[in-house]
């Protein structure tokens, strides 16, 4: 889930103190990196990232992405693939501000009395990788810190269109996060008709176990990697299974499109965030979010440049159309998926030789 939190103080310490230890060993690096700017994550840093304008009392947004609970439990349940868990969560939330920066990070403009929305561009972007919650369950979890006055822009950002399409990105994140743990792991995570996060193999009695849901609100505690590993190998001593989760009957890269025309009937007046979203959680095995909206983009051309609150407005019927069209289920070709992928994993290499 990503949830938009509003910052009046940029409070660095917040970020900077809590080193995220339970993760040491498993994350690639400290728990915080750039996702664009460059030298150390230190306290003027983070505080550098928040900006806004005189009119404003917003400086920043705290962009909390958070990883389906069954996903958070195999950083305590598989300790071997945990690695690669965490690495599929990091690239996911790259793509995810990606869209978030390309369609919601928009400035409203009045010029002759017409109201505009131009597109914004955030000087820098910090994220902090987590991996529990207060209560020491397993939480993967990034806050993304962006601030609200961006690049040659003389108004701050537009909150109300960064919320509207946080629920596209949030969309796409869970899309890419279930095909790349299955193209890069031995589990496979998958959605349900009816929206429920799955992973294929593992027992509904761990979500039982690490729920996420208490009636208090502890203070934050840094916890160490031996610390937490002790607590869940105490934890899992309550374990009870309750029913394992079987593998769908799904192959990957085909959309459910009753799933897809179902969450689009009962909407009026579709925008292309609301196909997105659509496609990328019809996507029951998962879908990467570049190539997502490349298909949106392929089926709708006339809401392509569509962003901020004011996207063209589609027809019901038009944004249904691949329920109805000829269009084959399998939306992704092979040969498109097959270059992406490999763009991708040179991408990964020559991060990973930079580190």
């Amino acid at each position: 889930m990503i949830r938009v939190y509003s910052r009046t103080q940029a409070n660095p310490q917040y970020f900077t103190k809590d080193r995220a230890a339970e993760l040491e060993g498993v994350r690639d690096g400290p728990a915080g990196r750039w996702l664009r700017g460059t030298g150390p994550l230190d306290d003027d840093a983070v505080a550098n990232v928040f900006a806004s304008t005189l009119r404003s009392a917003t400086i920043g947004y705290d962009l909390v992405i958070a990883a389906p609970r069954p996903i958070s439990i195999l950083l305590a349940n598989d300790e071997r693939q945990a690695p690669a868990i965490v690495a599929a969560h990091q690239r996911a939330v790259s793509s995810a501000v990606a869209y978030l920066e390309d369609r919601g990070a928009v400035v409203r403009e009045r010029r002759f009395g017409e109201v505009y929305e131009e597109p914004a561009q955030w000087r820098r972007i910090a994220a902090f990788t987590h991996g529990i919650n207060r209560h020491g369950e397993p939480h993967l979890h990034d806050h993304v810190l962006v601030g609200a006055h961006t690049m040659a822009a003389t108004t701050a950002l537009d909150g109300r269109a960064l919320r509207a399409h946080a629920l596209t990105a949030d969309s796409l994140y869970r899309a890419q996060l279930r095909d790349d743990i299955g193209r890069t792991t031995t589990w496979q995570p998958w959605r349900s008709f009816a929206g429920a996060e799955l992973v294929a193999g593992l027992d509904e009695g761990y979500r039982a176990l690490w729920g996420g849901h208490f009636d208090d609100r502890p203070a934050k505690r840094e916890w160490t990697r031996d610390e937490i590993k002790e607590k869940w190998a105490r934890d899992l001593e309550r374990y009870e299974p309750l029913t394992q989760v079987t593998r769908p009957d799904f192959d990957r890269g085909v959309v459910d499109s009753h799933r897809f025309a179902g969450a689009l009937s009962v909407l009026s007046a579709p925008h292309r965030r609301d196909v997105v979203a659509a496609l990328a959680d019809a996507a029951s095995l998962g879908v990467d979010a570049q190539l997502a909206q490349r298909r949106v983009d392929e089926w709708l051309p006339e809401a392509r440049d569509s962003r901020g609150l004011r996207e063209v407005v589609l027809s019901p019927r038009r944004a249904m159309s691949l329920g109805r069209d000829d269009t084959p289920s399998r939306f992704l070709s092979l040969e498109a998926a097959t270059d992406l992928y490999r763009s991708r994993d040179r991408s990964s290499e020559r991060e990973g030789r930079s580190r």
